[in-house]
């Protein structure tokens, strides 16, 4: 007799666990909140679908447990990823690592998922808010507003609150805390960072090549580099989403918190002062803000001039240009969030220490990943483990 499972949530990790116990012969329901399965996955980059990286290095998955995550990434890697996609027809094309379909299109991603778990005969149940998850004789039984699901096993794959879709939540946390499961709370990561300041309008919708350094309590922490977006309410951009999961929490925490801005990384500040002042010599007609016209956008010359005329107080503004944090506590902006579950509590098969038969993957746990298919990546590698470990029969 084929063991009974029941998924909480059909996204990318959801979805992954349910054809993994499928394979291995289980009887799977996956219980999906929204209308429709993989709505977050539809989205995931910018609707291209960046599948994973062939860059793995453990720093590009942030948690409070590093080994647990290796773990579960060395049980299903980036070579297993792309076997398992290549098997169900997804060609790929990479960009310096990034993995992403060849068609770059997220809903052929999710098109050959539920393609095979329709193959697979996992039944997918849309617009069921599971309630709460309750042990019974044999298992568990899941409450959803309207039915009762009997399992043997739960896999809850049901996301985080990132991200404006609807569905996201954090009923992972909700359901932890009835558990009495020990977790970090849910911030948004790779999200814009929300400045103080008064000059945000006049530079709103310029993209400028640049770094930007994290600096916590007066120490630099972290830096990245790459096309800044400024915004009406601050940064944006990959390098800032890079640096924004430990800007977030750091503010959460009270500390304090800021950003340098650095215009100009390909050169120092002196030689910065000297390029102005060669300006100066060939065109000595110019006034000081005309001098930086062709240099960077006209939107920030003003800004780069108001702190004083003289070329190294210039340069100074331009590579060192400070700005306190405030965070950012709009979960729609993050595409993943921080926080989650602590994998201390949890087996290497992401099994509940307490709770025999009772799983977690992808976003419920406290698992984040940096820009570059590695929230993908971390989805596919928990799903798999969680799907092929609550299908195999328990030795008695």
């Amino acid at each position: 007799m084929s063991l009974h499972i029941v998924v909480i949530g059909g996204g990318a990790s959801g979805l992954m666990a349910a054809i993994w116990a499928a394979r291995l012969g289980a009887a799977v329901t996956v219980l999906e909140k929204n209308e429709k399965p993989g709505r977050k996955l539809l989205a995931t980059g910018n609707g291209r679908c960046n599948l994973t990286n062939r860059k793995q290095n453990p720093d590009c998955y942030r948690t409070s447990d590093p080994a647990a995550v290796q773990k579960v990434l060395q049980a299903f890697t980036v070579t297993d990823t792309l076997s398992f996609f290549d098997q169900l027809g997804i060609c790929i094309h990479e960009r310096n690592g990034w993995i992403y379909p060849a068609s770059e299109q997220s809903e052929a991603v999710l098109g050959v998922l539920l393609m095979e778990a329709s193959y697979r005969r996992v039944k997918i149940k849309t617009r069921e808010t599971v309630r709460e998850i309750l042990p019974a004789k044999q298992g568990y039984m899941v409450r959803t507003e309207t039915w009762g699901y009997p399992a043997d096993r739960v896999i809850v794959c049901c996301g985080s609150s990132a991200s404006a879709i609807p569905g996201s939540g954090d009923f992972s946390l909700v359901l932890s805390e009835k558990l009495k499961l020990l977790t970090l709370p849910f911030l948004p990561s790779l999200c814009p960072i929300r400045c103080s300041g008064e000059r945000f309008s006049s530079w709103a919708g310029v993209r400028i090549y640049g770094a930007v350094q994290l600096v916590i309590d007066g120490t630099g922490m972290v830096q990245e580099e790459g096309e800044l977006q400024l915004t009406e309410y601050g940064i944006s951009g990959i390098p800032v989403f890079q640096i924004s999961r430990f800007a977030v929490r750091a503010v959460y925490e009270k500390r304090n918190v800021e950003v340098i801005l650095d215009f100009m990384p390909e050169m120092s500040k002196e030689e910065l002062a000297g390029i102005l002042e060669q300006r100066q010599r060939a065109c000595p007609y110019k006034k000081t803000e005309e001098l930086l016209v062709g240099m960077v956008p006209e939107k920030l010359i003003p800004i780069f001039c108001s702190k004083g005329k003289a070329f190294s107080q210039i340069a100074t503004v331009m590579k060192q240009y400070r700005l306190k944090v405030q965070g950012q506590n709009d979960f729609s902006r993050g595409q993943v969030c921080s926080g989650g579950i602590l994998l201390n509590q949890l087996t290497s098969d992401l099994e509940s220490k307490k709770y025999a038969g009772l799983y977690f993957a992808g976003e419920a746990l406290d698992v984040d990943g940096a820009c570059g298919g590695y929230n993908l990546q971390w989805a596919w590698s928990s799903g798999a483990v969680t799907g092929k470990a609550a299908a195999k029969e328990k030795e008695s």
